[in-house]
């Protein structure tokens, strides 16, 4: 089964083929069939891989493809890794896409560019898995890049619309600029090892001495890259602004797949960064402010979308805290349960927009608990999930990365559990602004709400399901559990356990729970019992509050100190550099030939005579010539 992996990815990519080139022909049902189909059809290999992997004694298996570049010392294999990590990246892409396409069914059926969407969501779940799956890094590389490409043709499917083009720009410009880093990454790691090959980087990597200048080098650039695709600071900006993209998109890419990928190249490349102390407290220290710093700016959106993106970047910081204090089970276990309330989040979100007819603006929301029953519940589940209540899913995975950062470093520890108490309370401020209360829209927009058809709801309990025990798959010892997630990593992830003594976890565990439920009753209080509305007007909001709704203020600063200074730049190269100094060098031979053949035409004047005059002279200069060069 191991081998027939080339499948998994072969199978979107087919589906790809397919709707893309009979999108104007094929009907919606067709269409939505065939996209789905090919993703279930990958959940099932991928399910049985999963499987066979775990009943295998090896569990690390290099299927080969063909040779694909040979240059001198060189090699690169086309071939896929089959391993406890990629195996687990396989169920959650393929699952929570599968799931994704069928809501996209319903979400997108009137949309004119249908087959069009299926088609770039199929070639986006082929590029992830060849991220996954490949057994170097050049192959990791085309997946990331295959992403990146893929992210910018869903955040501007709606290209007509102006903001949204520039939203797409702005991901892809920002994602090159991490891109580059990664690359960087990638030739210094063949310079010192000879190879990008997982299996003879990683041994050679394990003799090396902790702290070796030129390893620290190489991860600093791999962080720089996940920066970028993970949407960390300061390369964060751009995943906002890719809320411009229709909801499943915002589901699929920015909450299960694709942002996670930084997470993934770090945990891969574990046994390396844990050679680099330095860049372990780098991950840390950026994974801490970029969880703070978004967490402050969801507490003031009023954008549905908006308000889970901020808490996609916050959670993503979490998970580069797990990394950078070397919890790297923690962290993948967070990406894991992370893509089920986080894509639940987005798709309840999307359920919400799609019954209040494209509205997005939680000020404009209110009371649909009763009309929009399945949507409120499984809504409430994944923001129960996300605020790390137990028994859901979210309290076992952050946990798990507070008591890590608790045992080194109680200072930071302080500061993520505040980022936590943050979640709580803007993530259910978001549940009650759209459900409880009175309808804040207009009557006439009231009389349409209905729930979303079944193509849609049927995900969201799904994903209701997995986020509520989800967490059961990494229980840890303190709560009588046996950490399975972290055993079946062992053989890949490089291993640091949790020290701490059992009373001193359930005090955390105590103190966090205690503060998530504070932060509800705080939220609960204000958006319910005193049915506060964030106000509109710009002047009546408190300077902090303004300072957060307008997100820092970082984009204007990114405006002021790179692209107006680049516009200058550009400018200036464009209008002296290039249309004067360039161009006028070329357009001066092409004056200078035709101003000289002016002069040159009078010589053929049509006399004969004077053609005769000419070649007299010429023959008399011939022989002057021969006669002084012979004396």
């Amino acid at each position: 089964m191991i081998n027939l992996v080339w499948l998994v990815p072969l199978l979107p990519l087919l589906g790809f083929l397919i709707n893309g080139l009979g999108r104007n022909k094929f009907s919606k049902n067709t269409i939505g069939f065939v996209g789905s189909a090919v993703m279930f059809c990958a959940f099932v290999f991928s399910v049985g891989i999963f499987f066979a992997l775990s009943g295998s004694s090896v569990k690390s298996h290099e299927v080969f493809l063909f040779d694909w570049i040979s240059a001198g010392k060189l090699h690169i294999p086309m071939s896929f890794l089959v391993d406890p990590l990629s195996a687990v990246m396989l169920l959650i892409i393929t699952g929570i896409g599968f799931l994704i396409h069928l809501y996209s069914v319903g979400y997108m059926h009137d949309d004119a560019g249908f087959g069009k969407f299926f088609s770039y969501l199929n070639l986006f779940i082929f590029f992830m898995l060849l991220l996954v799956l490949g057994s170097n890094y050049i192959v990791m590389f085309i997946g990331w890049e295959g992403v990146g490409l893929c992210s910018y043709l869903l955040i501007g499917f709606w290209y007509t619309n102006s903001a949204y083009a520039s939203a797409a720009k702005k991901a892809f410009v920002m994602n090159r600029i991490g891109d580059l880093g990664f690359l960087l990454g990638v030739f210094l790691i063949f310079f010192f090892f000879g190879s990008v090959e997982y299996s003879k980087v990683f041994p050679l990597a394990a003799k090396t001495v902790s702290g070796n200048e030129i390893i620290v080098l190489i991860t600093l650039f791999l962080f720089i890259g996940a920066c970028g695709k993970s949407a960390q600071l300061p390369l964060f900006t751009w995943l906002p602004d890719a809320m411009a993209g229709p909801t499943p998109v915002s589901a699929l890419i920015h909450a299960a797949t694709m942002v996670t990928a930084g997470i993934y190249m770090i945990a891969r490349s574990s046994i390396l960064f844990d050679l680099a102390p330095l860049t372990q407290h780098v991950i840390t220290i950026v994974g801490l402010s970029t969880a703070i710093i978004a967490a402050i700016i969801a507490l003031t959106q009023t954008d549905i979308k908006k308000v889970l993106a901020y808490s996609t970047v916050s959670q993503l910081g979490y998970m580069f805290i797990g990394l950078g204090v070397g919890a790297y089970n923690g962290a993948f276990f967070h990406v894991i349960t992370h893509a089920f309330f986080k894509a639940l989040l987005f798709l309840c979100a999307g359920s919400v927009i799609h019954a209040l007819h494209h509205q997005q603006d939680m000020r404009h929301m209110g009371g649909l608990r009763k009309k929009l029953p399945i949507t409120f519940l499984t809504m409430l589940i994944g923001t129960i999930a996300i605020a790390g209540l137990p028994p859901f899913s979210g309290f076992f995975s952050k946990d798990e990365i507070l008591a890590h950062l608790y045992q080194t470093n109680k200072f930071y520890w302080g500061i993520a559990l505040f980022g936590a108490l943050l979640t709580a309370f803007y993530m259910f401020r978001m549940l009650f602004l759209t459900f409880y209360g009175k309808y804040r829209g207009s009557h006439h927009a009231e009389e349409k709400i209905h729930e979303s058809p079944k193509s849609m709801t049927i995900p969201l309990v799904v994903l209701a399901v997995l986020s509520a025990i989800g967490g059961l798959i990494n229980v840890p010892e303190v709560l009588g559990g046996s950490s399975c997630l972290a055993k079946w990593l062992s053989p890949v992830v490089a291993q640091h356990k949790i020290t701490l003594h059992h009373t001193e976890e359930y005090v955390l565990m105590a103190i966090s729970v205690v503060g998530v439920l504070i932060s509800i009753a705080f939220a609960y209080q204000k958006y319910v019992k005193k049915h506060h509305v964030p106000v509109a007007d710009e002047a009546h909001r408190p300077f902090v509050a303004k300072v957060s709704y307008h997100k820092f203020y970082l984009d204007e600063l990114y405006e002021m100190l790179f692209t107006k200074p680049l516009n200058v730049i550009s400018e200036f190269l464009y209008r002296i550099v290039d249309t004067k100094i360039i161009d006028g060098l070329v357009n001066a031979f092409g004056v200078g030939a035709t101003e000289g053949s002016k002069v040159l035409r009078l010589l053929q004047s049509g006399n004969v005579g004077f053609y005769i005059l000419m070649m007299v002279f010429g023959i008399i200069s011939l022989l002057l010539y021969t006669f002084l060069s012979v004396s």
